[in-house]
């Protein structure tokens, strides 16, 4: 049997590592944005940001959430309040009326299809289904951004804040 003596086989090495390298990079950076979203996220900060540029932590200081897009085009996202008091009764249906408002107000939930404009860099949630159920059947626009492993998105109108009043989501990549 013919063996390379140890320097060719570390310029074979090198010479195949050229030629793959760069065409690995190109490869990813060809991608799509939509198939760049594709994957598991985990929340890293939901706030609104006033018109005077104050902050409001909607839910809490250590939200916790995960936002799954499909490559066909289904999303789900989850957000709850980090900390979140338990019920007094294991019947959820037994909640009192603070602990019922504590609930509504310390979760965001939907679902349905999503898709991507690549020239205008937007997101926009078709909702099929939502926890605010005034969502159900509409489309949310998002302008967004993606550097690396994460997504920031601003919401235009979000559900509480008032006139002026714009969200803030980021998500990072669950590796």
């Amino acid at each position: 049997m013919n063996r390379l003596p140890p320097r060719a086989l570390a310029a074979v090495s090198l010479l195949l590592l050229a030629v793959l390298l760069p065409s690995h990079e190109a490869s990813a950076r060809e991608k799509s944005l939509q198939q760049q979203l594709v994957g598991t996220w985990s929340l890293v900060l939901v706030d609104n940001v006033l018109p005077d540029g104050s902050r409001v932590r909607l839910y809490g200081a250590e939200p916790q959430g995960l936002l799954m897009f499909d490559g066909q085009g289904h999303y789900s996202l989850q957000i709850l309040r980090g900390g979140r008091a338990r019920f007094t009764s294991s019947d959820k249906n037994q909640g009192t009326p603070e602990e019922n408002q504590a609930t509504v107000r310390g979760t965001n939930s939907h679902f349905g299809r999503y898709a991507v404009n690549e020239a205008e860099r937007t997101l926009t949630f078709r909702i099929d289904h939502a926890s605010f159920p005034n969502w159900e059947r509409t489309e949310q626009r998002r302008a967004f951004a993606l550097t690396g492993d994460e997504l920031t998105y601003r919401v235009p109108a979000p559900t509480t804040g008032g006139t002026g009043t714009v969200g803030e989501v980021k998500w990072r990549r669950v590796k």
